[in-house]
């Protein structure tokens, strides 16, 4: 499954200008994944940030579907339906876009039963980690100790997470349906990311990619930061690439040669800026100790599934 830039082609799926943040990195996944995808395309995509950027007349050069919150598994399976009994299914990659808060909570019932039922698409979800379209609120993705408009920091409160509480860890729970394709990707690593779409797309049966894609505005970032904090989330493992392919065989795509620490990720936030006071400094211990846990597994399975190790 080997791309490069110069095998992507010229032309453009998404017409320029948009309603979005400057520098918005969710935009971006969606352009790079139109690259891959072109023309011949049906995207469908529930309420969030990115029906605000693409869910208008003419936006895309192929067929755009807005959804509400809970129910873009439903659509999408329902259009998978349509064009099989159409005999038409055959040349036409269907995918999703979709928030957090349309994946992990409001929409996972519905995502569930159409992974179940073996339709075929692709699902991205781009992942912010909260609500950002509505006013940053919490999510099942936000981490543990991020300051949202509905977990505040306070005297009793370090922000999400009192108690600890960790994000939901969406890969896993795809790959736990014994789907043939699961896998997370990184902004910061485009190549990695395009490659996942090409093989997941090519596949008959349905298909997950978990795209981190910081949030410049609930995350407290500059216009020009997203890529890097990506790029961070990495290099600490708090965000590791992977790929899970029929629910058993774990790959990991890149280890880094020196792990970060955590605090390198978190303080150039500044939903963690309270992070690094005196009260809520011993939070940042938690943190590094969930990361470390969650990487030595990832580590375990890898071997222990006999994968072929990084590509």
């Amino acid at each position: 499954m080997a791309i490069s830039l110069k095998s992507l082609p010229e032309e453009e799926f998404v017409a320029p200008g948009r309603g979005g943040c400057a520098g918005c990195p969710a935009v971006l996944g969606a352009r790079m994944a139109s690259k891959v995808l072109g023309k011949n395309t049906i995207q469908v995509t529930s309420t969030g940030c990115m029906c605000v950027n693409y869910g208008y007349y003419a936006a895309t050069r192929f067929p755009f579907v807005h959804t509400l919150f809970e129910n873009a598994g439903s659509i999408i399976s329902g259009i998978d339906a349509a064009l099989k009994a159409r005999g038409e299914r055959e040349g036409i990659n269907l995918f999703a876009y979709c928030g957090d808060g349309g994946t992990v909570d409001i929409g996972l019932q519905a995502l569930s039963g159409a992974v179940e039922r073996g339709h075929r698409f692709l699902y991205i979800c781009y992942d912010n980690e909260g609500y950002m379209n509505t006013g940053t609120q919490r999510s099942g993705a936000t981490p543990p100790g991020a300051r949202t408009s509905t977990t505040p920091v306070s005297e009793i409160s370090p922000g999400e997470g009192r108690p600890f509480r960790r994000k939901k860890d969406m890969v896993r729970i795809m790959a736990a349906h014994g789907i043939p394709y699961a896998a997370s990707a990184s902004l910061a690593y485009p190549l990695d990311y395009l490659r996942k779409i090409k093989k997941a797309i090519a596949i008959d049966g349905p298909t997950f990619i978990h795209l981190q894609s910081p949030c410049l505005n609930g995350w407290g970032l500059a216009e020009s930061q997203g890529v890097a904090v990506a790029r961070l989330a990495v290099e600490t493992c708090v965000f590791p690439l992977y790929e899970v392919e029929e629910g058993r065989v774990l790959n990991i795509n890149v280890k880094p040669r020196e792990k970060k620490p955590v605090t390198e990720y978190l303080q150039v936030q500044g939903r963690f800026r309270h992070l690094f006071t005196p009260r809520w400094q011993g939070e940042i211990a938690k943190f590094q100790a969930e990361v470390d846990r969650n990487w030595e597994m990832l580590l375990a399975l890898e071997q222990a599934t006999g994968s072929r190790g990084n590509q």
